[in-house]
């Protein structure tokens, strides 16, 4: 089994990357408040030459992503451009336009959808597919809430675009159900799904090619660095992609990847990667310079 490299700090191997294709949540927020020295080190790396872009599994466009990260605080000079998974699905999503889509998740991500064309279904009976971006109402439903209504979803083979593939989500100290965990239950009740966030290809096609804009030129991929503390969606991801990655192991691992002495255990950490057949280049427990 492969062991990560501790690191101590993201400067330690700042020079030899010229982009950093970084998580949001998990990373540089709780959903609660923001981190000032992962802020920092972002801005930091912007500062220095670098080019950060925030890749993030929110089903909402870039812009709602942004007004979510202004209110927690975090700073415009640690990113310079946001790219989301609601950006990649609306391209799916326009492919089957004009539905009627079943939709399921909470009304502050109706920015997806703008502009589409869709017609909206009243639920399985008489939808052509089923767009999800969460529960209805994450602080209190489970996917088990929806065990009926999917299986009947899967029974008449209905298609589901998961606008996020994350399975759970740390909002303050508590861990949230997101679109990836309905997904995963209507895959194993033989469901047919279809998403495009990390670790899916066309989110990264659209973050690179921003890196591209930013770069004024084509991207050496050598010198990409993926920073994120989901192993299923971000290392996973950037090991697809075949590109370094910087597993952030505290995020929604908690202390799992934290020694006797209170350090990153660079073996425990490979335990939590080697669990989903990942590996990760580096390894924080928390995102600093």
């Amino acid at each position: 089994m492969s062991l990560p490299h501790a690191l101590t700090g993201l400067g330690a191997i700042a020079g030899d990357y010229d982009i950093l294709l970084c998580d949001v949540w998990g990373v540089i927020h709780n959903g609660r408040e923001s981190w000032p020295e992962a802020c920092e080190a972002l801005a930091r790396f912007n500062r220095e030459g670098g080019h950060v872009i925030l890749i993030s599994n929110s089903p909402r466009p870039a812009p709602g992503v942004v007004h979510q990260m202004d209110a927690l605080g975090v700073p415009r000079e640690s990113w310079k451009a946001v790219v989301t998974s609601g950006d990649a699905t609306r391209a799916e999503l326009a492919r089957r336009a004009p539905g009627p889509a079943w939709l399921i998740g909470p009304d502050r991500d109706a920015p997806l959808y703008d502009g589409l064309g869709l017609t909206i279904a009243a639920g399985a009976a008489d939808a052509a597919f089923i767009s999800v971006t969460g529960p209805y109402d994450d602080e209190v439903e489970t996917p088990e809430d929806y065990r009926e209504r999917l299986t009947e979803a899967a029974a008449r083979d209905l298609e589901m675009i998961c606008a996020n593939p994350d399975r759970v989500v740390q909002r303050g100290d508590r861990l949230i159900y997101c679109a990836g965990s309905l997904a995963e239950l209507y895959e194993s009740l033989g469901g047919r799904v279809t998403m495009a966030g990390k670790p899916f290809a066309p989110i990264y096609d659209l973050a690179l090619k921003e890196a591209a804009d930013r770069l004024g030129g084509p991207v050496n991929r050598a010198r990409v660095l993926c920073i994120g503390d989901g192993v299923i969606t971000d290392v996973l991801g950037a090991d697809k992609q075949a590109l370094d990655c910087l597993f952030i192991a505290q995020g929604i691992h908690g202390d799992a990847a934290r020694g006797e002495n209170g350090k990153l255990d660079p073996e425990r950490a490979a335990t939590l990667l080697h669990a989903e057949t990942t590996y990760a280049r580096y390894a924080m427990l928390d995102l600093a310079w």
